[in-house]
C-alpha cells in the first residue's frame, strides 16, 4: 500500500514537471513610457504703468535783483554815455522827471530784499545808485555856473564849482539818508573792499574813470569791473611810464589821501618796489596785472621815479 502510494506521488510529480516544461514564458511586462511633462515658459506679463504725468515746467520765478538793475538802463545807456564815458548833459537835462523816478525806485526798495541779495549784486546797487546821484547832481545844475574868484582855481566847467557836491547833496536809499561821500566811504572803501571798485565810481570830470554806458549787475561784475580797471589804465591821464626819462606818473587818484591808502591791504608787499613808501607799493603791485608785459617789467624792477599828475576836474561832456 504505501509503496502504491509513493508511485502515485512520484507520477504526479513527473507530470507537473511536463506540464512546466511545456509552457510559454512569459513576456515580461514592459513599463509604461513616461514622457516629460512639457513645461511652457511662465508668460511673464510686463508690469502695467501708468504713463508718467508730464507737468509743464514751472516757469522760473524773474529774478528781482536783474529786473531791478535793469531798470537803470533807462538812464545808463549809449543815448546819453558815449564809449569814452562822455555824457550829453544837455539831453540828460531835459530827462530829469525819468531820472528822479528811476532813483525813487532806489528808496522804495526793501532793506530785507536787498539784504537777500548776493554781495556783487549789492555792489552793483550801490555803484548804480552813486553814479546815477552823481549825474542828478550835475543835471540839476548844468550848465555850471562859476564865480570869478572860483575861476582863477579851476577852469569854468569844473565841477568843483558845484559847491558841496559830494557831502551836502542828501537824497533817501531804502528809506535812509545819504550823501555820496557817505556811500563811497561806508560801502566802496569799507565794506565791499575791492580796489577795483574805485575805478567804476563816476568824478564826472576829465581825469576820472570813464563812466560805463550800461548798469552794472552781479552777474557780470567781475568781467564789468575788469573792464574798468583796464579802460582806465590805458589812459595817459592814468598812467605814463616814460622808460627813456625813468619817470612814471600816476593819477592823482591814487595819492595816499585820496584812494592810495586802499590798497595797502590787498596789493601791500616788501618783495617788490622796496624804495616806495607803502601806499605806493601796493598801487604799483595792482597796477602790474593789467598793464602789458614790458611795462610791468620795467616797474618791477627799473629805476625810475614816481610822481602824481595835476587832476583834470573839467566836466566829462
Amino acid at each position: 500500500m504505501v509503496k502504491y502510494i509513493a508511485v502515485l506521488t512520484l507520477m504526479a510529480a513527473l507530470a507537473l514537471s511536463v506540464a512546466g516544461c511545456n509552457q510559454t514564458p512569459s513576456k515580461p511586462v514592459e513599463q509604461p513610457k513616461i514622457e516629460p511633462a512639457k513645461i511652457e515658459p511662465a508668460k511673464i506679463e510686463p508690469p502695467k504703468t501708468e504713463p508718467p504725468q508730464i507737468k509743464p515746467p514751472t516757469p522760473p520765478a524773474a529774478p528781482a535783483v536783474v529786473s531791478f538793475h535793469d531798470k537803470c538802463t533807462s538812464i545808463l545807456n549809449t543815448d546819453f554815455i558815449n564809449d569814452k564815458g562822455m555824457v550829453d548833459y544837455n539831453t540828460l537835462k531835459r530827462k530829469r522827471p525819468e531820472l528822479r523816478a528811476l532813483l525813487d525806485e532806489f528808496n522804495k526798495l526793501n532793506h530785507s530784499e536787498y539784504n537777500s541779495w548776493p554781495k556783487e549784486d549789492k555792489i552793483a546797487f550801490w555803484l548804480n545808485a552813486y553814479n546815477l546821484q552823481l549825474l542828478k547832481i550835475i543835471a540839476d545844475n548844468y550848465p555850471i555856473q562859476s564865480t570869478r574868484i572860483h575861476r582863477v582855481f579851476w577852469p569854468s566847467s569844473s565841477i568843483r564849482h558845484i559847491r558841496g557836491i559830494w557831502t551836502d547833496y542828501k537824497f533817501l536809499i531804502m528809506d535812509e539818508e545819504f550823501t555820496l561821500s557817505e556811500i563811497d566811504r561806508r560801502f566802496f572803501r569799507k565794506e565791499f573792499n575791492d580796489p577795483r571798485i574805485l575805478f567804476a565810481v563816476s568824478q564826472a570830470s576829465i581825469s576820472g574813470p570813464p563812466l560805463r554806458n550800461e548798469p552794472y549787475s552781479g552777474q557780470k561784475l567781475n568781467e564789468q569791473l575788469e573792464d574798468q580797471v583796464k579802460k582806465y589804465l590805458s589812459s595817459p591821464l592814468a598812467l605814463n611810464i616814460n622808460t627813456e626819462e625813468k619817470a612814471v606818473s600816476l593819477s592823482a587818484l591814487f595819492e595816499p589821501s585820496w584812494y592810495g591808502s586802499e590798497f595797502v591791504n590787498k596789493y601791500c608787499t616788501d618783495k617788490k618796489f622796496k624804495d616806495q613808501r607803502p601806499e605806493v607799493q601796493a598801487v604799483l603791485n595792482f597796477i602790474i596785472n593789467y598793464i602789458p608785459k614790458e611795462k610791468a617789467s620795467f616797474l618791477e624792477v627799473g629805476n625810475y621815479t614816481v610822481q602824481f599828475m595835476s587832476y583834470d576836474w573839467r566836466i566829462n561832456e
